[in-house]
């Protein structure tokens, strides 16, 4: 894995991510899901590429439930992008570069 993604869990969502002094995306996964495994390869190229501008963090939801249950999880792969402490958007199911790239651009235009 990139050191540009930083592994969440539930012990530490609230200081990775809420706390975090920069927006953040989060992808809501499990190593089961095919549909996430075909994503973490763009999520990883992403991070690299905004490297700076927005911390980009996995959550294994089968490991760390209580946050993926207390955010509404329901299907994964879900991303949600938070901006100091809120989420700003959520992304459910399998999206392709350039889609993502619009949605996190989107996030840093509203975190200015």
């Amino acid at each position: 894995m990139s050191d540009t993604l930083v592994q969440v869990s539930d012990a530490s969502f609230s200081e990775s991510v809420l706390k975090s002094d920069k927006p953040v995306v989060v992808d809501f996964w499990a190593p089961w899901c095919r549909p996430c495994l075909m994503m973490a390869p763009v999520f990883e190229e992403l991070s690299r590429e905004y490297d700076g501008k927005m911390v980009f963090a996995k959550l294994n939801t089968d490991d760390n439930q209580m946050t993926a249950s207390r955010l509404g999880i329901q299907g994964i792969p879900t991303l949600i992008f938070f901006h100091n402490g809120k989420e700003i958007d959520r992304v459910i199911g399998f999206e392709r570069g350039e889609a993502l790239r619009r949605h996190i651009d989107s996030a840093l235009a509203a975190s200015v």
